[in-house]
């Protein structure tokens, strides 16, 4: 992954959730200080760059909605870009926030980008210690944004470069002040770029070292994934998108195939939400265009 690359992605991430909480209503996730790291030139060319390729997406809905730009770009937003990302982040966080009350010490983000958590919880300061692992670049980029932002780094918050997807190394933790204590992981939107041998890999390196108690949450996509064309074709648009970036989506699990795989790490699998759990959840009762998307599960796994 390049310099720009890496800014790129992190970027149009932070870009949905900077638009949810600027224009969505009622909020799945709110992250009001997502628009504090991305500028207003920078959010005018995703825009302009969204709604100019509406036609990849559905060429019906550029027709009906042509000339209306604010509607367009809500319509991609929501019915293409925001829908997984929201909800697993919604999801991920209720779940740490339980496991704190649970004497949670230790938090570490796989895939961390523009990661905000650190900074709209201060009250945790004293209490959480996290660990954001990201790309070497992808964190040169997020530490550039934060000194642009005023954001003061607090004394939890630990930055530890590594391309976690090629090697795994705890070294690299340990140094920057990780210890044998209960750790809750998040691996969001990663698992579909892996392929099932490099996520069982990792899921090992992971939990080796961690005590019982210890546990994860990630999203993944089901055997449906290279079937399923979805709402508007949202699903087919999202594997075709990942292989024009030059990052093929790799696998897709049945649960009893993932629930073997984190067996043998010693993982039991607490809690699994479907798709449709997933609408039930976050999006039911809207009258806009989010809705789960139809391909795509979150787990909440514990190591015994």
């Amino acid at each position: 992954m390049k310099k720009d690359e890496s800014s790129l992605t992190s970027l149009i991430s932070t870009f949905g959730r900077a638009y949810h909480n600027q224009f969505d209503t009622p909020k799945i996730f709110d992250d009001y200080l997502a628009k504090e790291l991305i500028s207003q030139q920078e959010f005018n060319n995703i825009k302009e760059n969204m709604i100019q390729g509406i036609h990849f997406f559905n060429t019906e809905i550029a027709q009906e909605l042509k000339g209306n730009a604010e509607e367009i770009l809500k319509w991609i937003t929501q019915v293409q870009l925001s829908p997984t990302p929201l909800a697993r982040a919604a999801y991920c966080e209720k779940v740490l926030l339980n496991e704190i009350v649970l004497e949670l010490e230790q938090y570490v983000i796989l895939g961390a980008g523009l990661d905000t958590f650190c900074f709209r919880h201060p009250e945790l300061h004293s209490r959480l210690e996290i660990f954001e692992i990201d790309h070497p670049s992808t964190q040169q980029f997020k530490k550039a944004r934060l000194k642009q932002a005023k954001f003061e780094i607090p004394s939890n918050l630990h930055f530890v470069p590594m391309d976690f997807t090629q090697t795994f190394s705890y070294q690299s933790l340990i140094d920057e002040g990780y210890g044998n204590k209960k750790t809750f992981f998040s691996l969001l939107g990663v698992s579909y770029y892996l392929t099932k041998e490099e996520i069982s890999s990792l899921i090992n390196h992971l939990f080796a070292e961690v005590p019982a108690g210890s546990s994860i949450v990630f999203d993944y996509a089901d055997e449906n994934l290279f079937k399923e064309k979805g709402f508007s074709n949202r699903v087919e648009n999202m594997i075709k998108m990942a292989e024009a970036s030059g990052e093929p989506m790799k696998s897709c699990f049945s649960y009893k195939e993932l629930e073997y795989m984190l067996e043998k790490s010693g993982l039991l699998i607490y809690e699994h939400l479907s798709p449709s759990q997933i609408h039930k959840l976050y999006f039911s009762n809207r009258e806009d265009y989010l809705s789960a998307f139809e391909t795509t599960h979150f787990l909440h796994a514990v190591k015994r």
